[in-house]
């Protein structure tokens, strides 16, 4: 018989109170979001505030101007994240109820839209305050795995986002009939990657460490864009290779394409998420580029 792990009896919600028939709850993922924003925050406070760290040893923004920011970035992983999910992964769904567009409290945001959304709102903000744009990247790559790792784990305690049928001895057996609807798979119940917690480690803490490393250690804020490239590059190559263990989007998969692929040469695919990584990649060698052509200041 198949060892698994069966799921954690977690529940989405840490509490909620009702007031005047009305239910009001917080949920983990909410905490997340909230957790990674205010410790990004204190992250890029703490370098601005170290000026030996940038070029020519001065920060290029001030405390103030980092709560000022943070403003714009919370706008962009809203908007973005909300309207990513709806463009690339629903499109056709949302085109017939654009009501529901607006509907973030049933879930639905998707992580490379919050990144279009925040690299707007940091351009946007950037050129405002006449703040070097790629030092200013570096500082958001410093503090955006944080908020990537409690991210991930809410998705783990939310139940969703899970992996591939598995047999590999700490798979999970989520909860729910779509959880549970494993077609080709003979071992009941039906256990899964923990495909949200192979993310919480590459992209969260893995990434997270190295950027601080980098940052703090070896003077890397130093070449305007490395950090940044890093980043771009380092979560792009994790998130294509999570995808390998983590279940594609139901509405991608049919009876001639059981693995989700949305492209397809010659037997070989890419999901949806590996699509929206590669760009990233690419990025994030021009920006390592960039940063080994210019000596550090």
């Amino acid at each position: 018989m198949q060892a698994v792990l069966h799921f954690p009896d977690i529940s989405p919600e840490i509490f909620s109170i009702s007031i005047l028939g009305i239910e009001f709850a917080l949920r983990w993922y909410a905490l997340a979001y909230i957790a990674g924003i205010l410790l990004g925050w204190r992250l890029i406070v703490s370098l601005v505030r170290t000026p030996r760290l940038w070029p020519a040893e001065r920060a290029p923004m001030t405390p103030a101007q980092v709560e000022g920011l943070l403003t714009w970035i919370i706008l962009g992983v809203i908007l973005g994240g909300r309207l990513g999910f709806v463009f690339f992964y629903k499109p056709m769904h949302y085109l017939s109820h654009p009501w529901e567009i607006p509907m973030i409290w049933q879930g639905g945001m998707a992580f490379h839209g919050g990144l279009l959304g925040v690299m707007l709102a940091l351009v946007l903000f950037t050129r405002k305050h006449s703040i070097p744009l790629l030092s200013a990247s570096d500082a958001l790559a410093v503090a955006t795995p944080a908020g990537l790792l409690f991210g991930r784990i809410a998705n783990f305690i939310n139940a969703e986002l899970w992996g591939r049928p598995s047999d590999v001895p700490w798979a999970v057996v989520f909860p729910g009939e779509l959880a549970q609807y494993c077609p080709g798979w003979d071992q009941m119940p039906c256990a899964r990657h923990p495909s949200q917690l192979y993310e919480a480690a590459l992209e969260g803490l893995v990434l997270g460490v190295l950027v601080l490393w980098l940052a703090w250690r070896r003077g890397a804020l130093k070449r305007p864009g490395l950090i940044a490239g890093v980043f771009f590059t380092g979560y792009g190559l994790a998130r294509m290779f999570v995808e390998l263990f983590r279940q594609a989007d139901f509405q991608f998969i049919t009876p001639d394409n059981p693995m989700g692929h949305v492209v397809q040469w010659h037997g070989l695919g890419l999901s949806m998420g590996q699509v929206l990584s590669l760009p990233m990649v690419i990025l994030g060698l021009a920006l390592l580029a960039i940063a080994a052509l210019r000596r550090p200041a």
